[in-house]
């Protein structure tokens, strides 16, 4: 039994954004269209209604690219899912972190209309999706003897590098991450190791210029 292709939910914490996909998707023929702006309340949308088909942003407010965790839930909820990740980060190493977690395919925000409903054409039939420009990026990626820094990290440690890039404490970043202040000074440890950073300024400068 497949899921039904005529009901999507859509996961950004934007209304102007929000707003636009609803008239997209009224427009392409959707017929259900569910909205979240939050990583809890959209497993929970997703979990009660199983839609066939989740358009989700990466970057949820200050909790980095929180998305993915949110593509990995409902991949391992429902197998048969599309799911289109729709974000302003073009680091290939993040893109091929989305597909890993289980994205159908991937979009930039700052694309055409018309290129996000060739996306969404193309995920909502089961194929997937990426601009050419960005397939060849991950392909180079994969075939890179010389990974990318940023795909050694894990999901909470890229998080924490999105933060310490905003100029954020260790404090600051416990409280925005629900974390201890022990932890956070763990993770930065470990982040300073895979980056080659030996203090927090490299590691500030390291953050600064890489794509992210």
């Amino acid at each position: 039994m497949t899921l039904p292709a005529t009901s999507i939910l859509i996961v950004d914490d934007h209304p102007v954004i929000l707003s636009g996909f609803r008239t997209l998707m009224e427009d392409a023929g959707m017929e259900t269209i569910h909205e979240a702006t939050t990583i809890v309340d959209a497993y929970r949308s997703f979990y009660r209604q199983r839609p066939g088909m989740v358009i989700a942003d990466l970057a949820f407010g200050d909790q980095g690219v929180s998305g993915l965790s949110l593509i990995r839930r409902i991949r391992n909820l429902e197998r048969r899912t599309r799911i289109l990740a729709f974000s302003m980060h073009d680091d290939p190493a993040i893109v091929a972190r989305a597909l890993e977690s289980g994205a159908t395919g991937y979009v930039l925000k700052d694309a055409p209309a018309t290129e996000f409903l060739r996306a969404f054409d193309h995920v909502r039939s089961g194929r997937s999706y990426l601009d050419h420009d960005v397939a060849l990026r991950v392909a180079m990626l994969n075939a890179s003897a010389q990974r990318s820094p940023l795909s050694t990290l894990s999901e909470r440690e890229l998080q924490v590098l999105l933060l310490i890039r905003e100029g954020n404490s260790y404090h600051i970043i416990a409280e925005k991450l629900s974390m201890k202040y022990k932890t956070v000074v763990n993770i930065i440890s470990t982040i300073k190791q895979k980056s080659g950073a030996h203090s927090f300024a490299e590691l500030i400068n390291f953050s600064m210029a890489i794509e992210i």
